[in-house]
């Protein structure tokens, strides 16, 4: 097993190209099952969590196979409705097979999920819309088991207690796209990663409007086609490297990406005192002067994404006052904040508050990831820490960036790779 060490105090410079998003071509790839004609996705990272997703794609009967970030999908034979509890167990994303399988199957049989253990991510709303399509469902020994002679297109509400929910919203279009009459989903996510994934079903034929609102039209159709799509980049990595750069007291050009999905990050980095300049679809990132404390609550989109959290509680830990994070997503997704400490950082967490007070500096120690974004924020305290700094468990931050320390590596960060 590798772990990455760093040798902070380097201010990054250059240039860096975002990848494409994990959160949209994950439930882009599971769409795929909707139809038995080829699909052809471009912009895919090569992460943990795409490839787990292409052996869940090639355990159902498909063909996956990805070469230089393009993965074309076939039918190698009858589709299968079963996604086994070995895969979809270490990767919460996975269980948007759900969807489509019922959709396509009018029958599917798929493992409760696992991936971060950021707190308790339920999957009643996914249950909730599926059932109001006319599925019944039963859960037996760590399965959802869901099966409908026919699919009804029906008017779903599908808030929660915390806001509405991305994999719900997914699971849900996916099925109603090949249901009966019209859906209206109600309180539907927002996020740019669920209107990626609609832009692709309405390429293989889907009728769905509104996506990128609270609420989504779908007039169901008896048959989708194949289709090509180029996914998003991903607006999580180039938020992380936003802060990299204000972090280290560095100055980067993040290319290939979409600003407008970063508006909230943006807009409170602004707040907190760094200079963005837009310019030929790039963003250049840097700090004019010293940067000051600010609060950020994490809300469903366009809020402050909660993926963006661990990384701003780093970026606040050695920023000169007191800030104050309120989790409203996931409120038990402090993991970080321990280890955070560990190098140096004061950071009291609150129930679902976290409150930061800035140092001038953090001290490199060993410390271990617990779950995705908060290797993310190890990485980033890492960079910044006097000293040199070890992380274990870096199969989390695999699950999330793209050759992150090769990008770090350009811009002159002194991180690598060493067994434990």
């Amino acid at each position: 097993m590798d772990k990455l060490v760093i040798e902070g105090g380097i201010k990054l410079k250059g240039e860096v190209t975002i990848s494409g998003a994990k959160n949209a071509v994950l439930p882009i790839l599971a769409a795929t099952l909707l139809t038995d004609d080829a699909c052809s996705i471009k912009g895919v990272p090569d992460l943990r969590d795409t490839n787990t997703m292409l052996k869940i794609l090639r355990s159902l009967g498909k063909n996956a196979d990805m070469e230089k970030g393009i993965v074309d999908v076939s039918s190698a034979k009858a589709c299968g409705y079963v996604a086994d509890y070995k895969l979809v167990s270490t990767m919460r994303a996975s269980f948007c097979v759900l969807g489509p399988l019922l959709g396509k199957l009018k029958k599917a049989k798929v493992s409760l999920p696992g991936g971060c253990i950021i707190g308790v991510r339920p999957v009643d709303l996914h249950i909730k819309g599926i059932k109001a399509l006319g599925a019944q469902v039963d859960i037996d020994s760590g399965y959802i088991i869901a099966k409908a002679d026919t699919l009804k297109g029906a008017h779903i509400y599908l808030g929660g207690m915390y806001g509405s929910s991305v994999l719900a919203t997914d699971n849900v279009m996916m099925a109603a796209v090949l249901a009966k009459g019209k859906t209206i989903i109600e309180s539907a996510a927002c996020e740019p990663e669920v209107e990626d994934l609609a832009v692709f079903l309405n390429k293989m034929g889907a009728k769905i409007k509104g996506h990128g609102t609270p609420l989504i039209e779908i007039e169901g159709v008896r048959h989708l086609h194949g289709a090509a799509h180029t996914v998003i980049p991903d607006r999580i990595e180039a938020g992380t490297i936003a802060i990299a750069a204000l972090i280290t007291q560095g100055d980067i050009t993040i290319k290939n990406m979409l600003p407008q999905h970063l508006g909230a990050v943006i807009d409170k980095l602004e707040e907190s005192g760094a200079s963005f300049v837009r310019a030929h679809g790039a963003l250049r990132v840097r700090r004019k002067r010293q940067l000051n404390a600010v609060n950020v609550t994490t809300l469903p989109y366009p809020g402050f994404p909660t993926d963006m959290q661990a990384q701003v509680m780093a970026l606040m830990g050695v920023t000169p006052g007191i800030s104050v994070i309120t989790e409203k997503i996931y409120p038990d997704r402090f993991m970080h904040v321990a280890e955070l400490n560990r190098m140096g950082a004061a950071i009291q967490r609150e129930g679902p508050h976290a409150i930061v007070e800035g140092k001038k500096w953090l001290s490199g120690a060993p410390v271990m990831a617990s779950d995705l974004r908060a290797s993310a924020s190890l990485v980033l305290a890492g960079l910044a820490a006097r000293g040199k700094t070890a992380i274990s468990r870096i199969y989390h931050l695999e699950r999330g960036y793209e050759n992150i320390e090769e990008k770090l590596q350009k811009l002159g960060a002194r991180i690598w790779r060493q067994k434990e």
